[in-house]
């Protein structure tokens, strides 16, 4: 007969911490879900005795304008998702703070909040003023190499224990494996949609991958491009040109999104958007593309970038994957994309800074917009009414 063996508190942490990380690699991982997974740790460990007041996940991700996303958890609210922009981590916020630690050298750090010193940093004066005591940072570390910081804290006045701290570290790896695949599906839509436009990059996730899988959407459709850019190349250098050219990329494609349109391709120095037609409401599409050239006209005033040549038509678009057996590019085609070409000419020439077809100007309200006469376009049985948007009607109705 087996001789009986005494329950040890070393024993009874190995019991919930072995229920925790079967936790993780199980249902955790199969939630999908990044909320789930952080606020069901962080409530596990509070049941096992952990006196754990905040959670902080950063995980990195590729996007030329993120750096990061994460959650916080605290059991007083729900968990919440944050961002990170690259210019933050630049900043004295960064640097020399525990998340910088923990990423760059792959090893936890510790401070008790309760006995800070004069050189330590300002986020942990700032966990300290609003109450914490102690505060632990752990890296959790992903099969490409990369370290993410997660980050614990609490209130209680002896902090965390030896068993708290121990049992932590031990769950990184099962966090890991339960955050990893969610961290990599969410950098992958962040990077799709940084290059093809958040409803292109919908789609591609969905499984719209193969050589002619294409997409047809009626949709209000903008085409700015930069007066004088050829002059200007001739005349700035390489990184002025640069410059100048992605701030004005950046106008236009804040202006798109904050209107609901999505940029579907960068055009030289051309911006090619798309406002959806939403049960089969074309004037506020109409009204939403107006509204963006508005907006991004009143960056480059403001800011002194040249003036842009704005062309909107009202069409079915289609857009999708289209090339050889190896190589694809997702693009846009069809007659509205050789239509708005054409209009953006009859800018060029007439001096009207903003243009539409007749089929836009239809469905603008009443009175929105005027004629500036018949153009011949070229390719296109002629000639053609084109109209300029009357930007007051349009804002006013």
């Amino acid at each position: 007969m087996m001789p009986l063996r005494h329950t040890t508190a070393f024993d009874d942490w190995t019991r919930k911490g072995e229920g925790i990380a079967a936790w993780l690699i199980g249902p955790a991982r199969l939630s999908g879900d990044a909320l789930t997974v952080t606020s069901g740790f962080a409530e596990q460990l509070v049941g096992a005795g952990v006196p754990l007041h905040r959670l902080r996940i950063a995980m990195r991700v590729d996007n030329p304008l993120l750096t990061a996303w994460g959650i916080i958890w605290e059991p007083e609210t729900a968990a919440e998702l944050f961002t990170i922009s690259q210019a933050l981590r630049d900043s004295p916020t960064y640097f020399g703070s525990p998340s910088q630690h923990v990423m760059e050298t792959g090893t936890s750090v510790r401070w008790r909040l309760d006995r800070l010193e004069r050189d330590d940093h300002t986020v942990l004066y700032e966990l300290a003023s609003a109450g914490f005591t102690d505060y632990l940072a752990v890296p959790v570390a992903f099969g490409n190499g990369i370290i993410q910081p997660a980050m614990f804290a609490t209130r209680h006045d002896s902090g965390f224990d030896e068993s708290h701290i121990a049992l932590v570290k031990s769950l990184s790896i099962p966090l890991s494996a339960a955050l990893e695949a969610i961290a990599m599906r969410r950098s992958t839509a962040s990077l799709l949609a940084t290059f093809l436009g958040d409803g292109p990059a919908a789609s591609v996730q969905a499984g719209a991958i193969h050589r002619g899988d294409i997409i047809a959407t009626e949709a209000a459709i903008l085409l700015t491009d930069m007066r004088g850019f050829t002059p200007l190349s001739l005349t700035l250098a390489p990184s002025q040109l640069l410059a100048i050219l992605g701030r004005y990329f950046e106008a236009v494609a804040d202006a798109v999104r904050a209107e609901g349109g999505d940029v579907l391709k960068f055009l030289g120095d051309g911006v090619l958007s798309i406002f959806r037609v939403e049960e089969g409401d074309r004037t506020a599409a109409c009204a939403a593309a107006v509204r963006a050239v508005s907006r991004a006209n009143a960056v480059a005033r403001a800011e002194g970038l040249p003036s842009f040549m704005t062309a909107l038509h009202m069409g079915s678009v289609m857009y999708g994957n289209i090339g050889s057996l190896d190589r694809l590019d997702f693009t846009v085609v069809g007659p509205a994309v050789n239509m708005i070409s054409r209009l953006e000419a009859v800018a060029k020439a007439s001096g009207e800074p903003v243009v539409c077809s007749e089929a836009f100007a239809s469905a603008l309200p009443a009175k929105s917009a005027r004629s500036i006469g018949q153009f011949e376009l070229k390719g296109m049985d002629g000639p053609y009414e084109v109209f300029a948007p009357e930007f007051e009607q349009v804002n006013q109705a």
